[in-house]
């Protein structure tokens, strides 16, 4: 099967209030920052993992814990693909952009500021596997996986504190960075059941990749734990339509994500699960690179969240 996923996701986060500290050198809570800086490599560890239910979220947070705006938004671009049945090698990638707007609150003294930020973030994932055949239909996976990511900073209110005396922490604030890689694995139940009138994909997976921070700023390190097991199921048809020599299929899929490790409860849910319906357009016939399309609208939901999407993906 060769398939990449193109979507989208646009979340919020929450922000926690930092501790107040008493001296006069305007600064952060140092428990604070350490927390932001685990908790947005957690939100990382959502796009270092293929998954079609954290690639296409809508989600809003409730506004009693969160302190000012707080957006997340993040783009992924993904795809794997075993080279041929002769030499079953797997491979996978995922590239991944986000942008994380957390509110710090900054003590000088007794006096306390609040401090808008953008966090960007951008990582890149691969994987490689093997193929191990059970039956003609059923195939066992374990991949391999690295990743790798970088978080800046910068101020959205400079002019607030120019001129202050400050903390190695508003330094990182303002154009810092923090670098993470990640080392793990994946285990894959890949099965795939072709007939000339109908196609059915199931594949059952759990990942376990551990992020960790690297030549980041003084100020911060973070570490966070990407696991999930997650069940994918797609069904395609032909409508009974004729386009490019080729009939039009419709397709039918179903997705449920379980969340563990850092990534359980950081954006409001423990599990997730998408619904979706869409067309597949085959251009096999054609000496043309992809050989279908596939648009697909899904329906996103779990515990205090849900959404629609519109996703594209294609087949080389």
């Amino acid at each position: 099967m060769k398939r990449a996923a193109l979507s989208w996701l646009r979340g919020l986060a929450l922000a926690l209030l930092a501790l107040p500290a008493g001296a006069q050198t305007l600064k952060l809570g140092k428990d604070d920052l350490q927390k932001r800086a685990n908790g947005v490599l957690a939100l990382m560890s959502f796009s270092i993992v293929p998954d079609i239910t954290t690639s296409a979220l809508n989600i809003g947070s409730g506004g009693a814990s969160t302190s000012g705006s707080t957006d997340f938004y993040m783009t992924q671009l993904g795809g794997g693909d075993t080279l041929s049945k002769s030499v079953p090698i797997y491979l996978e990638g995922v590239l991944a952009g986000s942008r994380y707007d957390p509110v710090f609150i900054a003590t000088q003294g007794a006096e306390t500021r609040r401090i808008p930020t953008k966090w960007n973030s951008i990582s890149a994932t691969g994987g490689v596997g093997w193929d191990f055949k059970l039956t003609d239909e059923l195939k066992l996976r374990p991949i391999f996986n690295v990743a790798l990511g970088n978080v800046t900073s910068d101020l959205r209110a400079a002019s607030w504190y120019v001129g202050q005396k400050t903390g190695h922490d508003i330094d990182f604030l303002d154009r810092g960075s923090l670098n993470a890689y990640g080392l793990g694995g994946s285990l894959m139940l890949d099965y795939e059941h072709y007939r000339p009138g109908y196609e059915v994909d199931v594949e059952l997976r759990y990942s376990d990749i551990r992020l960790r921070s690297f030549d980041s700023s003084a100020a911060v390190r973070g570490q966070a734990t990407a696991q999930s097991a997650n069940l994918w199921m797609r069904y395609r048809a032909p409508t009974g339509i004729t386009l490019l020599q080729r009939p039009l299929r419709y397709v039918l899929e179903a997705t449920h994500s379980e969340f563990l490790g850092d990534q359980r409860g950081i954006l409001g849910f423990d599990r997730l699960t998408s619904l979706g319906l869409g067309l597949e357009l085959d251009s096999s016939a054609y000496n043309v690179i992809i050989t279908r399309t596939r648009l697909v609208g899904r329906y996103v939901f779990g515990n205090n969240v849900s959404g629609f999407s519109v996703g594209l993906a294609v087949s080389f």
